[in-house]
């Protein structure tokens, strides 16, 4: 059975590998992993967690509520009592149930932002985060293991399981809010109540905003708000290719900008008032600026590789520690948990802040964005030029190169290495990183990164530049370069 956990969970193809048998196996493991010696049970670093107790939740793609029941079913023949979500939800909402509830560990029915014939799993451990790299290799281990021996997955009836209280239903948003009013001053909003769009893009982030928000006097129009498992035939990926809908509603006068969360709402994306997309790079950086200089907020911030270079230049103004790591939240959570960071994020618009738990989640980013423009009392836009015009300019481009076969990371990074030019676009070569596939830097403090995707068949090719003659010079360089090795 090819399962295998790649940036963030594992995904496959609904009714090909993604099939509700395939699920009882995996779910299988998770519980044979959890309940062995190997698992950290180091918990929140509050409180030791509850051995017995899992937390299940999910998103609106097909089938996710079913599957989340198989899940339940399966843990609960294991043994551990199962708080399963009522309905939808964010990712970041089951997180921070998982740390709230002291659970030893979480399970999410969702494939992120991938197109919709996909689901997926991503496991949460106690801490309200992704789980460690070697938490899902002992998960990968168990899998095998369980094959080897024929060894079918222990089941429950539901209904049997729900009477014995080792499944019970709760709503993960109550707590989730609670939290996040110690997080955004809601007392600003509401001192400039602002009017805006909020496009869920059809995933379980529907709602999320409006209602944490009610009462505070803005107003609010939400679209693909309603349940379509197919997503309306788009990637519910918050970039700019799939957000025509949101600028249409911004440019019809539906809100003075927009916000956007992705399918399970851990990714962020705005639009401006003017329909320009707003990307997660000006979103991190913003909230970088804003938590410095409006909070007097400290400490170390953590980007991805692929995630702007304005972050940098912010870190050296403010005299704070910086550190780059590989493409996945999951990286920038082992910094979170061991020191203090002031911010994390990477460039697909998954990011959190100090006092939140190290997880991606776009509803709180959008809420600290609606934070930021009441306190400016100025627009979006406005505040995207002053950012520019401090530490810009920055502009940035991402091309998806699809693949027919998998390709050997480390000799692709090996190659890329040893080929590495002289310059690109006029301007010289100065660095060359590999932390995460090959990033070429130039002394303009432009870069190149090819890296292939750890979720899909993808050879991702990113480029930043000082201006966008600078960005497809850099684009057109790695596409070429990237065609040579696939």
């Amino acid at each position: 059975m090819p399962i295998h956990f790649g940036t963030d969970g594992w995904r496959a193809v609904i009714s090909d590998t993604f099939t509700f048998n395939n699920l009882r196996l995996l779910t299988q493991a998770i519980a044979d992993a959890v309940a062995s010696e190997y698992w950290d049970k180091s918990g929140n670093g509050k409180n030791k967690p509850d051995l017995h107790k899992m937390v299940v939740g999910f998103d609106t793609r097909f089938l996710s509520d079913r599957y989340a029941g198989e899940v339940a079913r399966v843990l609960a023949a294991n043994g551990f009592t199962v708080y399963l979500a009522q309905s939808d939800a964010p990712t970041p909402a089951i997180s921070y149930a998982v740390c709230n509830l002291n659970a030893i560990a979480g399970v999410m029915i969702t494939a992120s932002h991938n197109a919709p014939r996909y689901n997926g799993v991503k496991l949460k451990s106690a801490y309200g985060g992704s789980a460690l790299p070697e938490q899902c290799r002992r998960v990968e281990v168990y899998i095998n293991d369980n094959e080897e021996r024929a060894r079918g997955p222990n089941l429950m009836d539901f209904d049997q399981a729900r009477q014995a209280g080792l499944i019970q239903r709760f709503n993960p948003l109550t707590a989730y809010f609670d939290h996040v009013r110690k997080l955004i001053n809601c007392d600003i909003i509401a001192e400039n109540p602002q009017r805006f769009v909020v496009d869920s893009m059809y995933g379980s982030g529907r709602g999320v905003i409006k209602t944490f928000l009610h009462g505070t006097g803005c107003e609010i129009s939400e679209i693909r708000g309603e349940m379509n498992p197919g997503f309306g035939g788009m990637h519910p990926e918050p970039i700019a290719r799939y957000l025509s809908p949101l600028a249409g509603a911004v440019s019809t006068g539906m809100g003075d900008f927009g916000l956007a969360t992705d399918g399970d709402a851990d990714r962020i994306g705005a639009m401006d008032g003017r329909g320009t997309f707003v990307d997660p790079h000006k979103i991190m950086a913003l909230s970088l600026r804003y938590l410095v200089e409006k909070r007097g907020w400290s400490g170390a911030v953590v980007r991805t590789v692929s995630t702007t270079r304005m972050i940098d230049r912010l870190c050296k103004r403010y005299g704070l520690k910086l550190y780059e790591t590989p493409v996945g939240f999951n990286h920038i959570d082992d910094y979170m948990l061991t020191e203090d960071v002031l911010i994390g994020g990477e460039e697909s618009g998954g990011i959190s802040f100090k006092g939140h738990i190290p997880e991606g989640d776009g509803p709180i980013m959008g809420l600290l964005l609606v934070e930021m423009i009441a306190a400016a009392h100025k627009p979006l836009h406005s505040l995207v030029e002053e950012l520019l015009a401090e530490v810009g300019p920055a502009f940035y481009e991402r091309t998806d190169l699809r693949l027919s076969h998998p390709l050997a990371k480390a000799e692709m990074t090996e190659y890329l290495t040893r080929q590495a030019p002289a310059g690109i676009g006029g301007q010289k070569v100065v660095e060359v990183g590999n932390i995460d596939g090959v990033k070429y830097i130039l002394d303009d403090d432009s870069w190149l990164l090819i890296r292939p995707s750890g979720t899909e068949p993808v050879l991702r090719v990113y480029a930043e530049g000082r201006d966008m003659k600078m960005v497809k010079a850099l684009l057109g360089y790695g596409e070429k370069v990237a065609a040579s090795v696939t």
